[in-house]
């Protein structure tokens, strides 16, 4: 059975530049705006830890993973997978992962997605 089917579970929602992150509902198709500079919330996903705010290296990397277009979910969009996915954490991971991205012709996303960036996936 689904872990999130049974209740309304808030999703976390980030603010690079203020680096920082809420919960709150989904709200349809209208924009979160962020209570600090106003500018659209991005939904980082169920599983979202923010780094703290002083952690500007982290962020990045955060920042990185949300402009690739990859949210931070378990093993099922639903949230049915207790384990999730792996994201890069550090600026050299990133880094690492867009020079295979270049070399291999895969996407941003893809390479991000990666625990390892030289083995293929195996889902």
């Amino acid at each position: 059975m689904c872990h999130y089917a049974m209740t309304w579970y808030k999703l976390h929602f980030a603010c690079v530049p203020c680096r920082v992150s809420f919960k709150r509902h989904v709200a349809g198709d209208r924009e979160q705006p962020c209570p600090n500079c106003g500018r659209a919330l991005v939904c980082a996903g169920h599983d979202f830890a923010p780094p703290p705010r002083r952690d500007t290296a982290a962020w990045a990397a955060v920042s990185a993973v949300l402009a690739a277009g990859l949210r931070y979910e378990g093993l099922e969009p639903c949230g049915c997978g207790r384990r999730p996915r792996y994201r890069p954490r550090t600026r050299a991971d990133v880094r690492a992962r867009r020079i295979v991205a270049a070399r291999t012709g895969l996407t941003a996303a893809e390479a991000l997605a990666r625990r390892d960036p030289l083995t293929p996936e195996a889902d």
